[in-house]
């Protein structure tokens, strides 16, 4: 047997179409930008696009009703990485380049919120 802890922590990052926004802001960057899968997965790029992404995210949380939607930090650091992620695999077509746009994410919203979640709820976010 077992609760619905797992099961709430892991749906609330599909709510509320968080996600879906963060994605499409990212998509219609890219496509402004680059045009989608064109442009080559370079450092410069994956730095571009994962800081746009993710500076837009963390400003969005900014908003009480969406911080309250997320439980602490890593579910926002989840949500914000898979948006920048996706972002750049957009740009490139390249899932390397997405997955790096993912761990810069990481890294941004760590600088800028001093940690990504509390207690122990941040420990998946960081394994990689």
């Amino acid at each position: 047997p077992g609760g619905v802890g797992f099961t709430q922590y892991a749906t609330a990052a599909y709510t509320d179409d968080i996600l879906d926004d963060f994605a499409y802001y990212g998509m219609e960057y890219v496509d402004d930008k680059y045009g989608i899968c064109g442009t080559k997965a370079t450092t410069e790029v994956v730095h571009d696009i994962a800081s746009e992404v993710t500076m837009y995210g963390l400003e969005q949380y900014e908003y009480p009703a969406l911080m309250e939607d997320h439980f602490g930090g890593s579910q926002s650091a989840a949500v914000v990485s898979a948006a920048a992620g996706c972002s750049l695999a957009f740009a490139t077509g390249n899932s390397n380049a997405g997955i790096n746009g993912w761990y810069l994410s990481q890294i941004l919203h760590k600088e800028a919120r001093s940690r990504l979640g509390f207690y122990g709820y941040d420990l998946q976010d960081q394994c990689g």
